[in-house]
């Protein structure tokens, strides 16, 4: 991640959010890049590697397989997490695409986290430990049901982890976790397995 560039401080009389907010929409940022706003700040995240984007072309390819109507897969969508005054933006979320549809023309607005059914996560080399952490915490204070975390830099080795039944202090009560290549079942309203092997940079 790169240096924030606006902080709270700069905001003044309770209106820390909407003043970060408001310079988040008139952002030019580059392309490829993402703005998120956590901490307090505006910071930007790189664009990924190639691996990254054909996980999650695979992951989203499969969940479609599944998909009930009234939702949609979405990349780059900003999501708030209204309890942390943060403000991500996923490799993936299911939403229902209602609340696409009703979203404003004219403002780009984040949608709601709490709205989300799956977000999905990758981890970059740069950024893998806050995905494991504040991001983790995040989605599960939102009480965005499913978090799918695909770690290709865990001690481990290559992990896909998903966690379920989101806690509000900020923790899931259920993890299930497989290295790649091994199939992980993403459960009702998907009902579809990934078949992690396929990932690019798997072991073959």
């Amino acid at each position: 991640m790169t240096a924030a560039f606006v902080e709270n401080s700069r905001a003044s009389d309770g209106r820390a959010w909407d003043y970060l907010l408001q310079t988040w929409r008139e952002l030019d940022v580059p392309e490829g890049w993402r703005a998120e706003i956590d901490e307090g700040q505006i910071v930007l995240v790189p664009p990924p590697h190639a691996h990254h984007n054909g996980i999650a072309e695979a992951v989203q390819s499969r969940l479609y397989r599944g998909l009930p109507g009234g939702l949609g897969i979405y990349q780059t969508l900003g999501v708030h997490v209204a309890p942390l005054g943060k403000l991500y933006v996923p490799d993936l979320v299911v939403m229902p695409t209602e609340l696409i549809a009703a979203a404003d023309p004219e403002v780009s607005d984040p949608m709601d986290a709490a709205e989300a059914l799956l977000v999905v996560k990758i981890t970059s080399r740069g950024n893998a430990r806050e995905d494991r952490t504040k991001k983790y915490r995040a989605y599960a204070r939102a009480g965005v049901p499913m978090y799918l975390l695909i770690d290709r830099f865990d001690t481990r080795g290559p992990m896909v982890t998903l966690f379920t039944e989101p806690n509000e202090d900020g923790t899931y009560k259920h993890t299930d976790a497989v290295p790649f290549g091994k199939p992980l079942t993403v459960p009702s309203p998907f009902d579809v397995q990934l078949t992690t092997g396929e990932f690019p940079g798997a072991a073959v």
